[in-house]
């Protein structure tokens, strides 16, 4: 079967009904021109206007979108997933009992389950493609031309072993993981070996978000490039979806502007940066213990960051100075039935001296009933959790820290962001969807360690 990416968006046999219309001719324009198709006048401009680059002469290898919200951007990669599954042939590729992959790997599980119902949904709507469903489950698609369709959460670990016939990266700005401070890299690293079997394409769609991470690295040495082989196209929202209504997006410019020029207009936000660098964690974390037990003559004290549930985890740091560092001897963190952490801790508490300890603001007065019912005295924090990071970053700089090996304390140490306020003013915290419950509780203790208090077990 020979269709072309243009013909599937516009025969009304196949996708024209659903991608044929005029508010789809940029789009066209631009998976035309990544095919290396030749272009109309009309498509022309569309691929200038998106790519910065005269026209196109030859296909390419892979193609990274920066595309604002409500874009058309996850119809797209099921449209691709699709294409290249059902329109192109691997077979002849392939060894006995392989398959063709196309993965598409989104943020979350919500968004995997919207771009697989897109793909289902694609499908599905074509008799002649529905006959082709061989098997099928709830993440992915076998088709009966030895091509499966498979949609998860992004994760480098189950990248690899596979032939893949595309990879698709929905949202990929917005990866995170527990386990890497830069899971899109790890991703995309992991993925790549396997598109050199079948000669697929790697094709990534996101909104823009801070000037770091692939999508900004690529954009940053791809964009309007003749002749690479490495397509990278911009687009606002409008620009790609001309029925989002406008007034949508004023709103979203008058409640925070810099946000909206990322979300709706495509832009790389330049307030945010990242708050430490690697470097810094690496010289403070000693190289063992995890965990440095109770010594006699020592003054302990500690600072808690409390969790509700969710993906939060209760935290708890535990340290002591010891000629002007402050050693972090212990951080715990779990998630579980808040009152069962909160006696956990509060013998931990007790087993280091401490009866006395600080919290983060979480809900109110709470923390602070619970502990003190297990004989552990809690105070919220004066400062809010911006001034406790600028402080714990000072202390980190000068070498007055020693941090424990813990791999996730230190993935949230690096994943913190600095972000200005139209204001001018300051604020630091985690990424979207990521945490830092290990980190504040830490940032928190070395905030507020600065004045030691002698312990219950030393004065008896």
């Amino acid at each position: 079967m020979t269709v072309d990416i243009r013909q599937v968006m516009t025969d009304p046999a196949l996708f024209g009904g659903q991608f044929g219309g005029d508010s789809w001719a940029a789009w066209r324009a631009l998976l035309a021109g990544f095919y290396g198709l030749p272009l109309d006048d009309a498509e022309a401009e569309h691929w200038f206007a998106l790519t910065g680059r005269t026209a196109p002469t030859q296909p390419h290898a892979e193609l990274w979108q920066v595309v604002g919200r409500r874009g058309g951007k996850s119809q797209c990669a099921a449209l691709l997933a699709v294409y290249e599954a059902a329109f192109r042939d691997h077979r002849d590729k392939l060894a006995p009992g392989e398959v063709a992959t196309v993965r598409c790997m989104a943020a979350d599980r919500a968004q995997a389950r919207s771009v697989m119902r897109y793909v289902v949904g694609l499908l599905e709507s074509n008799p002649m493609l529905a006959a082709m469903i061989d098997r099928q489950d709830k993440e992915s698609v076998e088709l009966t031309n030895r091509s499966v369709i498979e949609v998860g959460t992004a994760s480098y670990r189950t990248a690899r072993g596979f032939s893949y016939a595309a990879i698709i990266c929905d949202e990929i700005a917005f990866y995170r993981s527990e386990d890497s401070a830069n899971p899109d890299f790890e991703i995309i690293n992991a993925v790549r070996p396997g598109l050199a079997t079948l000669g697929g394409p790697l094709l990534a769609l996101s909104s823009p978000y801070a000037r770091r991470g692939e999508l900004w690295d690529n954009y940053r040495q791809h964009y309007a490039q003749d002749g690479d082989e490495v397509l990278v196209a911009q687009a606002s929202s409008r620009y790609l979806n001309p029925n989002l209504p406008q007034r949508i997006i004023d709103k979203a410019y008058e409640r925070d502007a810099s946000s909206a020029a990322a979300e709706y207009g495509a832009q790389f936000r330049s307030d945010i940066e990242s708050f430490i660098q690697r470097e810094v964690l690496d010289a403070a974390t000693r190289s063992g213990p995890l965990e440095i037990p109770y010594m006699r003559g020592r003054t302990y004290q500690a600072f808690i960051d409390p969790a509700g549930g969710g993906g939060d985890e209760f935290s708890v740091s535990i340290g002591h100075r010891d000629n002007g560092v402050l050693v972090v001897d212990c951080i715990r963190a779990r998630k579980g039935t808040p009152a069962e952490i909160v006696e956990e801790y509060a013998a931990l508490l007790k087993s280091y001296g401490v009866r006395k300890a600080t919290s983060d603001r979480y809900a109110g007065s709470w923390p602070s009933d619970e502990f003190n019912r297990h004989g552990i005295k809690v105070e919220p924090s004066a400062k809010p959790k911006s001034d406790l990071y600028r402080d714990c970053l000072a202390a980190l700089n000068s070498g007055q820290v020693e941090l424990p090996p813990d791999d996730r304390l230190t993935l949230q140490f690096q994943s913190l962001e600095r972000r200005t306020s139209r204001g001018g003013r300051d604020s630091i915290d985690h990424p979207p969807n990521g945490h830092d419950d290990r980190a504040n509780a830490v940032a928190g203790l070395v905030a507020t360690s600065t004045r030691p208090v002698v312990s219950v077990a030393d004065m008896l």
